[in-house]
């Protein structure tokens, strides 16, 4: 199997962890749909897959080079966590959740920290974000868990819960209320006192079994004053400002779920007959899968860029990642329910079909919209921006020419990664090169589809971006002239509208910077026409069949040649 659509060194690095994993529709081993479903019955993972990941050095992988790890950057990370997710999502979680834990100690630790951590998480320990409380929900300034400074020390009281590795891990990072206001500390359980912590149950869930969701009591718990992580009183301004990077990443998760679930549609629809033919002559059969491969690529487009942003613009993070964390999840639910459609009663049952693994990926990808924020926490951060977006939405920012070519430049990587808290900002105050340059690519994609495409592929080109040009100049026009309020329904809609708009942008950016000796703009015509449905859904994919066969024939390669349906076969 080939990876993903991510460039040189983490294309290496992604063909070789695929080759370790190995097909998941094999009979056995750890990462065979066979083996992760009949643990799944058993609320476990399968014995070997965290150990098989740690050995091939997936967890050094997470770890930033300043460190002493080898994480390459977002991009790479994200790629990573994407892999492991389209075999089992509860492992990807697992990780992840290590990997949030650790990030504030990556951003603002103090070197001593960092180097606590580091050789921790590199010898197998795990990390987890202590911020979750029961009764606080999505208001982290509700948060209850107390720090009382006692002369060298601070004393915290209060319980996390639902917390990922909240058992199972070493080192906690705790949110807390100190005397300065809200304060992130460091705590290691084999320092803490005997009998001032204590682990609370793991949580049954719907999906994610085997995942150590739980909690952690703290009751007099004692840290040295130096494991305050940052500045005290920023705690929840930096905890926000790191869930800008792990929003990203679970991008990486949804994609991951997506790839997995398309490939079980579409050997299903070759291998199950009906009619005495193979379904997938079945026209609407046929227009969800093409539906869920177009979502897929509009995903993709949007997901990988912003991962690429945090080492060239991170001050955007405070905008794109919320896009991801809510369009992506948000597409990644409707594939699912395209492939669910398509395997009919197939898709409910606990074996048969890819060894019954259809049902947990849809179980375990609901988390996606939850954690991290929910769908409506990351609109409601997109509205609060908009306003400012929308009053410059027409003027492009200043040097974004070499900053579109960093991110959307896939035949390089990004560039490594240095962890900088202090470049994460909290808004972008209207600055957006992903979307401000709208006009100007329309400009240059007329042009480059005049002289490289054909007249008709040029025309049609023309007229979906100019139906989703009209729609832009409303919204942003309107929002410009009355304001938003980030709290409302109109606020909401506004603001999902607005990530139709920032990833038909990314979409035209891919193209411009991705073209092969024969460019084919079909696809992008395909995938706009696929966005512009999300705002009209009369609009219709192609009814005179110009582009479909091309597309569907790439799909099939890509099934006959055991590869992922992504970025990588259409840009070829």
């Amino acid at each position: 199997m080939e990876p993903n659509s991510v460039p040189r060194p983490t294309r290496r690095l992604i063909a070789e962890l695929e080759e370790l994993l190995g097909d998941p529709l094999d009979s056995s081993g750890p990462f065979s749909f066979a083996e992760i479903v009949a643990h799944e019955e058993r609320d476990a993972i399968p014995p070997g897959a965290v150990e098989t990941l740690r050995a091939w050095g997936l967890t050094n992988c997470l770890v930033p080079q300043s460190v002493g790890g080898t994480l390459l950057n977002l991009e790479s990370a994200q790629a990573l966590i994407r892999s492991v997710a389209r075999r089992n999502l509860t492992v990807a979680v697992k990780f992840g959740s290590s990997a949030l834990g650790a990030q504030p100690l990556w951003l603002w630790g103090t070197p001593e920290q960092r180097k606590l951590v580091a050789e921790g998480v590199l010898a197998g320990d795990a990390v987890c974000f202590g911020v979750s409380e029961a009764a606080a929900g999505s208001d982290v300034a509700a948060t209850a868990t107390t720090a009382r400074r006692d002369g060298d020390t601070y004393v915290l009281d209060g319980e996390k819960w639902p917390v990922g590795n909240a058992t199972q891990g070493r080192f906690v990072t705790v949110l807390a209320r100190g005397p300065r206001g809200p304060m992130l500390l460091l705590a290691d359980k084999e320092d803490l006192p005997p009998g001032s912590w204590t682990p609370r149950p793991r949580v049954r869930t719907v999906g994610l079994r085997g995942h150590d969701l739980s909690g952690i009591a703290l009751h007099g718990a004692r840290v040295p004053a130096d494991a305050v992580i940052g500045r005290p009183g920023r705690g929840h301004l930096d905890m926000v400002r790191c869930l800008q990077i792990t929003r990203t990443a679970i991008g990486g998760m949804s994609l991951g779920t997506m790839d997995a679930a398309l490939r079980i549609g579409l050997d299903y629809v070759h291998e199950r007959r009906l009619y005495g033919r193979p379904i997938l002559h079945i026209p609407v059969v046929r227009e969800h899968l093409v539906g869920a491969h177009l979502d897929l690529l509009a995903a993709e487009c949007t997901a990988i860029p912003v991962a690429r942003a945090l080492s060239v613009v991170p001050a955007r993070m405070a905008l794109w990642s919320s896009v991801v964390k809510y369009l992506v999840p948000v597409i990644g639910e409707e594939v699912l329910e395209h492939v669910a459609k398509v395997l009919g009663a197939r898709g409910y049952l606990r074996e048969l079909v890819a060894s019954g693994a259809f049902q947990k990926i849809r179980r375990d990808h609901a988390i996606t919209t939850i954690f991290e924020g929910t769908t409506h926490v990351n609109l409601h951060l997109i509205a609060t921006q908009l306003t400012a977006l929308a009053e410059v939405h027409d003027r492009p920012s200043p040097g974004s020419e070499q900053v579109l070519s960093d991110l959307f430049d896939l035949s390089r990587d990004a560039p490594v990664w240095v962890p900088d808290g202090d470049g994460l900002v909290l808004t972008t105050g209207g600055s957006d090169e992903i979307v401000r340059s709208w006009r100007g690519a329309l400009t240059e994609l007329a042009g480059r589809a005049a002289a490289r495409c054909t007249p008709q592929q040029a025309a049609d080109l023309a007229e979906v971006t100019a139906a989703l040009d009209r729609r832009r100049s409303a919204l942003y026009g309107t929002v410009a002239e009355r304001g938003i309020d980030a709290g409302s329904v109109v606020g909401s809609r506004a603001a999902a509208e607005h990530c139709v708009h920032h990833a038909a942008a990314s979409c035209v950016q891919v193209w411009l910077h991705n073209q092969g000796a024969e460019p084919d703009a079909g696809w992008l015509v395909l995938v706009l026409r696929r966005l512009l449905q999300r705002l009209d859904p009369a609009v219709l994919l192609d009814e005179e069949e110009r582009y479909l066969p091309r597309f569907e024939a790439v799909m099939e390669r890509c099934r006959a040649e055991g590869r992922y349906y992504s970025l990588d076969a259409v840009l070829e």
